[in-house]
């Protein structure tokens, strides 16, 4: 099956959001960008470099918003929602499929909340939640070390970074979380000492998930819709469970398509990891959130604010303070803080302006990103959907050139 799509008149397509009535209470405020020092004029930069990535191919469209101060000083759509089964143009309100964004904003969070109650203790043995959690053990000397939450965070466990979808499926068949968790805990790989080097692991969210699922004796899912996402008021971020019918029908019709499926329809509504969408029907640690630009910007000048927004706290400052640390217990190899990236460990794409010793962020494997800049409270979200409707597109480049832009407008009035 081979697509044409035509990405003409990208810059036609693009559809400022920032016009738009009083936020309500509970959202985040729009304001000029000169009224909290950032430049307007330099800002408008990224309607080039939008628009540019939309014509050479690399993406269909993309949403962009950037905070800055806890105002959003930016917001604007670009291109196209769809190219198949019909072309349509992207609105501000559309959700993302965020994949591993939701590491971050679902599980992470999640996490850290049942830290600060004292339910979970960061250097607890993962053993501790799942009896049947196998420790590392040195092949020399038979010598064993515990992984532990704090291990799964930082992707420092050693654990394989995703399962064999097909062998899997052959051996245990679709829809079988608890499955995978056995298979996790007994039989995938721990690859090196806990704590001594980083490999980015899937199964690592995948085992934070069932650990705060024993803890509250919720799904991830509603843990998060209730604790996190509904706690700040957010009217378009959701997970999108596969075995609730007709699950949020108003925000299923938002979601821009994924990757085109074998029946030559695009996923929609439905998270485009395998382990998420497959194995785990949509309830899901390591992706399954879907949200919008708004939103997003929410989440952004909550941690920004030290873990509050409008009078709703989501976590304590030193809880926020603590999650953006690297642990110093590990390796200095090892250059990830609590469920985020630091630009030491990649993917690089917080551009070239920002500081970079705090910079905070993470990627979405569809084509989402994130970076928070404490120093100058500035968030920079960039939302797209570069695996519609094949998987092959590009956005590496575009966050960084968006991030850089971001960056110099907040030194560059105008």
């Amino acid at each position: 099956m081979s697509f044409k799509p035509v990405f003409l008149l990208a810059a036609a397509l693009a559809v400022a959001c920032t016009a738009k009535q009083a936020p309500q209470q509970r959202g985040i405020p729009r304001a000029c960008p000169e009224s909290v020092g950032m430049s307007s004029t330099h800002l408008a930069l990224i309607d080039s470099a939008v628009n540019a990535s939309i014509g050479a191919g690399e993406i269909p469209g993309a949403v962009v918003g950037v905070v800055h101060q806890g105002v959003l000083v930016y917001e604007k759509a670009f291109g196209y929602k769809s190219l198949v089964p019909k072309r349509d143009t992207l609105s501000c309100e559309t959700l993302f499929d965020l994949a591993s964004l939701s590491k971050c904003v679902g599980t992470t969070l999640s996490v850290m909340q049942l830290v600060e109650r004292g339910q979970l203790r960061l250097m607890d043995p993962v053993s501790r939640y799942i009896p049947n959690f196998k420790p590392w053990k040195d092949p020399a000397t038979g010598e064993k070390e515990e992984i532990t939450v704090q291990h799964l965070l930082t992707h420092s466990s050693g654990l394989d970074a995703y399962v064999e979808m097909p062998a899997y499926l052959a051996e245990f068949g679709p829809g079988t979380p608890e499955q995978l968790l056995h298979f996790i805990a007994t039989r995938a790989g721990r690859n090196f000492r806990p704590g001594q080097e980083q490999l980015y692991s899937c199964l690592n969210f995948v085992t934070l998930q069932h650990i705060v699922q024993r803890l509250t004796g919720e799904q991830l899912c509603d843990y998060a819709q209730s604790h996190i996402f509904d706690a700040l008021g957010l009217e378009h971020t959701t997970y999108f469970p596969l075995d609730r019918e007709n699950w949020k029908p108003n925000l299923a019709a938002l979601c821009a398509p994924t990757e085109v499926q074998e029946d030559g329809l695009p996923l929609k509504a439905a998270v485009h990891d395998p382990i998420a969408r497959v194995i785990n029907l949509g309830n899901s640690g390591n992706a399954g959130v879907f949200s919008n630009v708004e939103d997003l910007a929410v989440i952004a000048a909550m941690l920004l604010n030290g873990g509050s927004w409008n009078g709703v706290r989501i976590l304590a400052p030193g809880t926020v303070r603590k999650m953006f640390e690297v642990p110093a217990i590990n390796h200095p190899a090892v250059a990830r803080a609590l469920g985020w990236d630091t630009y030491y460990s990649g993917p690089y794409t917080s551009g070239d302006i920002f500081e970079l010793e705090n910079l905070r962020g993470h990627t979405g494997y569809t084509g989402t990103s994130i970076i928070l800049d404490p120093d100058t409270s500035t968030a920079v979200i960039v939302l797209s959907h570069r695996v519609h409707p094949l998987d092959t597109g590009s956005v590496a480049r575009l966050r960084a050139v968006v991030s850089s832009i971001a960056a110099a407008a907040c030194d560059s009035r105008s």
